[in-house]
C-alpha cells in the first residue's frame, strides 16, 4: 500500500494536536538536553583556540615589589634582553597594571576604589623563543627570590602555563558534567516521546486494527508515528540551536568586552555555532527518530 504525502502531513498533524501537552513536555526536555550539548561543545573548541593562542603569547610574568627602585627595574631588564632565551618582554607598570586591575574588577566597583596604583607590582611579560624553555628563564629568578639578601626587587614569578593547566581541568570538568547531565536528559526525552508515541498509537489502536485487516502493512501505520516522535526531536532541537546560537553571541560580545588579555582569547566563531548547530539537529532528529521507532515496533509486534 503506497503512502501519499498528504497522507502523511495529515496523520502526523493530527498526532501531535491529539498529545499536545506531552509533545511540548518532549519537545522542551529535548531542547533542555541539546542545548546543555551544543554549550559543551562550544566551550571545548573555544578553549582548545584559547589555548593555542596562549602557546604563542606571554609564557611567563616576572613581578617586581611595588616599592622596586628604577635601578632594579633596569637591571632585570637588562638581564632578559641578555638572554638568549628570551624571544621578547614586555614591561608593565603600575598604572597599566592597576588599569588591568580596574578592568578585571570593573563589576565590583567597591574593591577597585580600595586599590592605588603604587599598592600593585610592575612586572615583565616574558615570551620564550620555545615552550620548552620557560621553566629555564623561570628558575634563573626563582633562585634569586629564595635569597633574602638579593638586591633585585624581585617578588613572584608566575607561570601561564600553569593557569591555563588550571582552566583547561576546570573547563574539562565542566564538560563532563555537561555531557552527563545532558546525556540523561536525553535519555528523558527519547523515553517522553515514546510514551508520547504509545499513547498516540493506544488512542487509535481500533483504528490501527481495522487498517490492518484491510491489508494496510506496518511501514504503512508506522511511518506517520515515526515521523511525528522524529519531528518533535528535530523541534526541540531547533529552540536548543537558537540557545545556544544567542547565548554564544551575549558571551563573545562579553568576552571581547573584557579586555584582559585571559578571555580576550577565548572565540567563538560562526563556523563553531552552525557545525555545534548541525549536530545538534542530527542528534534530536535521531533521539526522535529511535524513540518512536521503538514504541512502534513494540506495538506492532504485540
Amino acid at each position: 500500500m503506497a503512502i501519499s504525502l498528504s497522507y502523511l502531513v495529515r496523520e502526523t498533524g493530527s498526532n501531535l494536536r491529539r498529545n499536545l501537552l506531552m509533545t511540548a513536555a518532549a519537545v522542551l526536555t529535548v531542547a533542555v538536553s541539546l542545548s546543555l550539548v551544543g554549550t559543551a561543545l562550544l566551550v571545548k573548541q573555544s578553549v582548545s583556540k584559547a589555548t593555542l593562542r596562549w602557546e604563542g603569547g606571554v609564557e611567563l610574568s616576572i613581578f617586581m615589589r611595588p616599592d622596586a627602585a628604577k635601578t632594579q627595574l633596569d637591571a632585570v631588564d637588562a638581564e632578559l634582553a641578555a638572554m638568549p632565551q628570551v624571544r621578547s618582554k614586555t614591561f608593565v607598570d603600575q598604572k597599566a597594571s592597576h588599569e588591568e586591575f580596574k578592568r578585571m574588577f570593573a563589576n565590583s566597583p567597591e574593591m577597585a576604589d580600595t586599590v592605588v596604583p603604587e599598592d600593585l607590582p610592575p612586572s615583565y611579560r616574558v615570551v620564550p623563543q620555545s615552550p620548552e624553555q620557560v621553566e629555564v628563564i623561570g628558575r634563573r629568578f626563582e633562585e634569586r627570590m629564595d635569597d633574602p639578601n638579593d638586591p633585585s626587587g624581585l617578588h613572584d614569578v608566575v607561570y601561564a602555563k600553569d593557569t591555563i593547566e588550571r582552566l583547561v581541568d576546570v573547563t574539562s570538568f565542566l564538560q563532563r558534567l555537561l555531557y552527563g547531565i545532558a546525556g540523561v536528559l536525553l535519555l528523558s526525552s527519547a523515553l517522553l516521546i515514546l510514551n508520547t508515541i504509545r499513547m498516540a498509537i493506544f488512542s487509535r489502536r481500533r483504528e490501527v486494527a481495522v487498517m490492518k485487516l484491510v491489508g494496510a502493512t506496518n511501514w504503512f501505520i508506522r511511518v506517520p508515528f515515526m515521523l511525528e516522535g522524529l519531528i518533535q526531536g528535530l523541534i526541540g532541537a531547533a529552540v536548543a540551536f537558537a540557545v545556544v546560537a544567542v547565548g554564544s553571541n551575549v558571551a563573545t560580545n562579553a568576552m571581547q568586552r573584557d579586555t584582559s588579555s585571559l578571555f580576550r582569547d577565548f572565540v567563538i566563531t560562526t563556523s563553531d555555532v552552525y557545525g555545534t548547530g548541525l549536530f545538534i539537529l542530527l542528534v534530536g532528529a535521531g533521539v526522535g527518530a529511535i524513540g518512536s521507532a521503538i514504541a512502534v515496533s513494540r506495538f506492532l509486534d504485540a
